[in-house]
C-alpha cells in the first residue's frame, strides 16, 4: 500500500482535489463491522479478515481501526491467547495506543456494532474497494511532488508512475483458494476443447507444424527469433503479424498486436505488409516493372489491411523503461494480445552500464518480466554472432551458444527458434526462385513446455514470405 507523503516542504495544492481538511474515500462502518466480526467470533472470521483484507492495516482508514487490527493480529497469531475484550485492551495497553483509540468504552460500543458475522465478506470488499481508491489517490499525491523535482529523469519517473499505477489495479484482485472438486468440471471442459480444436492452445502463428511442436504463441512467454543478419527475420516476424491479425475470430474481431520496430520505419513496415499480401515484389515500384493491371491486388491488400489491429512504434533506441511503458499503455487502451520487438539487441537498458552483455541481459529480463506482467506472448528478434560462419561456414545450423551478447536470452525465453537458409540461393535472377521459393528452416533449439524440432520452410524473396513446405500456398491468411 502506497502511503501519502508526510511533512514535505514541496507539497502541491491543486484547489479542490488535495486538501488537507478532505477526507480520503472510506466507509467507517464497514470497518467497524469488519473489526466487530473478528471480535465476536474469531475463529473463523480473523482468518477470513486477514486473508481477504491481507495482514496490512493500511486498508483501514481510520487510525483507531488500524490500531485495533493490529492488536487483534497480534493477538490471534500468540498460541496461549484467545480474542477476547479483555486480551484486546490488555494488547493496546501494552502498544501504548488504548486510550488512542477511545479507550474499553469504544471497544464495548465496537463489540455490539454487529449481530451477525454473516456479511463478514461483504464488509471486508467494501472495506478493500475504498482502500484501493485511496491507494490511486496517494500514488497520484506521490506522482505530482516527484514531478516537481528537477533532478528527476523523466522516462525513469513515467516508468516507476505507471508501475505504481498498475500495482493499483492489482489490489483489488484476491486470490481465491478453490477446492479440487469444483474445479474438476471446469478443467475436463477445457482439456474436452482443447482435443476438439474448439480453443487454441496459444495464439495459432500461421505455420501448422510450428503449432504443432510449441502449441501457438502463449500468454506470459518470451519467444525468441534468431538468425544472421538478412535471412529473414523481420520478414518472418511480419508474416506471423499478418497470419495472426488477419485472421477473424469466432465474434468477427481482430486480435490486436503492437510491433516496436528499431530497425525500419513505420512506412517500410506498412509497404511490405502490404507487398506481401498483394503478393506483388516491392521492387516493381522502383524499377519502373510495375504493371498496371496490378492495380486491383494493391487495393484490395490495402482494403484486407484496414481490417486489422496492427500498431508499429517505430521508436530507435527504445529503452526497456519505455518499452514496459508503451506496452502498459497500449493493453489499458486496445488490450493488446501480442508484442513483437524487432530486435532486442537495439534496444538500450535503463541508465548506464558499461558492459554490453550486462546490458542485453537487463533487456532480456525486462521483456520475459513484461510478457508475464500483462500475461500476453511477446515475440523478440535476436542476432547471432559471427561465430556460427567464421567455425562451420554459412551453411552451418545456428546453436543456441551463437546468440550474441548474452546467455540470458536462452535463459529468460521459454522458447528460442533459429531461422536457417542459405542466403545465397535468394540471390539468383531466375524467376524460378520467385514461384519455387527457397530451402528454409525454423529449428526450435528450446521448448521451455515442450518438446524440439525442425519446422521445414520454403522462402519466396519476391513477396518476402515464408510458408510451411508441407501445406499449399492456398493456406496463406487472407487468400
Amino acid at each position: 500500500m502506497v502511503k501519502l507523503q508526510e511533512n514535505s516542504s514541496k507539497k502541491v495544492r491543486v484547489p479542490g482535489v488535495i486538501a488537507e481538511d478532505r477526507p480520503q474515500p472510506h466507509n467507517h462502518d464497514a470497518e467497524r463491522a469488519v473489526l466487530a466480526a473478528m471480535l465476536r467470533e474469531p475463529s473463523p472470521c480473523v482468518d477470513m479478515a486477514i486473508e481477504l483484507l491481507g495482514n496490512n492495516a493500511d486498508v483501514f482508514y481510520s487510525h483507531a481501526h488500524r490500531e485495533i487490527f493490529k492488536a487483534i493480529e497480534g493477538i490471534f497469531n500468540d498460541t496461549e491467547l484467545k480474542v477476547d475484550l479483555i486480551s484486546l485492551a490488555h494488547q493496546l495497553t501494552k502498544r501504548d495506543s488504548l486510550e488512542d483509540i477511545g479507550g474499553e468504552i469504544y471497544l464495548a460500543e465496537l463489540y455490539n456494532t454487529i449481530a451477525t458475522t454473516a456479511n463478514l465478506e461483504s464488509w471486508c470488499g467494501i472495506v478493500r474497494e475504498f482502500a484501493v481508491l485511496r491507494s490511486m489517490i496517494n500514488v497520484c499525491t506521490e506522482s505530482l511532488f516527484k514531478c516537481y523535482d528537477e533532478n528527476a529523469d523523466a522516462a525513469t519517473l513515467v516508468d516507476q508512475i505507471e508501475t505504481d499505477i498498475f500495482n493499483v489495479r492489482n489490489i483489488s484482485e484476491a486470490t481465491e483458494i478453490v477446492r479440487l472438486q469444483e474445479s474438476l468440471d471446469t478443467a475436463f471442459q477445457h482439456i474436452q476443447d482443447l482435443i476438439n480444436g474448439k480453443i487454441p492452445i496459444g495464439i495459432p502463428t500461421g505455420l501448422p507444424d510450428l503449432n504443432k511442436i510449441i502449441g501457438g504463441f502463449k500468454s506470459g512467454e518470451m519467444f525468441v527469433l534468431a538468425a544472421r543478419p538478412s535471412i529473414g527475420k523481420t520478414s518472418l516476424a511480419l508474416n506471423f503479424i499478418r497470419n495472426i491479425a488477419m485472421k477473424p475470430l469466432e465474434n468477427g474481431k481482430y486480435r490486436p498486436i503492437i510491433l516496436f520496430s528499431l530497425e525500419m520505419t513505420a512506412e517500410q513496415i506498412t509497404r511490405r505488409l502490404i507487398c506481401t499480401e498483394a503478393d506483388i515484389p516491392e521492387s516493381r515500384f522502383f524499377d519502373g516493372s510495375f504493371q498496371h493491371h496490378e492495380m486491383p491486388r494493391l487495393t484490395s491488400a490495402v482494403s484486407e489491411l484496414k481490417g486489422a489491429e496492427i500498431y508499429i512504434d517505430p521508436t530507435g533506441g527504445l529503452t526497456i523503461a519505455e518499452l514496459r511503458a508503451k506496452a502498459r499503455r497500449f493493453k489499458m487502451l486496445h488490450n493488446i494480445e501480442m508484442i513483437v520487438i524487432d530486435y532486442l539487441q537495439l534496444m538500450k537498458a535503463d541508465g548506464r552500464i558499461d558492459n554490453r552483455q550486462q546490458e542485453v541481459a537487463e533487456i532480456s529480463s525486462g521483456i520475459k518480466k513484461l510478457a508475464k506482467e500483462l500475461n500476453i506472448p511477446v515475440l523478440v528478434m535476436a542476432q547471432l554472432n559471427r561465430e556460427v560462419e567464421k567455425t562451420a561456414g554459412a551453411a552451418a545450423r545456428p546453436k543456441l551458444s551463437h546468440l550474441r551478447e548474452s546467455g540470458a536470452i536462452e535463459q529468460d525465453a521459454d522458447v528460442v527458434a533459429f531461422l536457417h537458409r542459405d542466403r545465397d540461393a535468394s540471390k539468383s535472377m531466375d524467376n524460378k526462385v520467385d514461384y519455387e521459393g527457397v530451402d528454409a528452416e525454423l529449428i526450435i533449439e528450446k521448448n521451455r513446455n515442450g518438446q524440439t524440432g525442425i519446422v521445414p520452410l520454403k522462402f519466396f524473396p519476391h513477396r518476402m514470405e515464408f510458408v510451411n513446405t508441407r501445406y499449399s500456398d492456398d493456406d496463406r491468411p487472407g487468400s
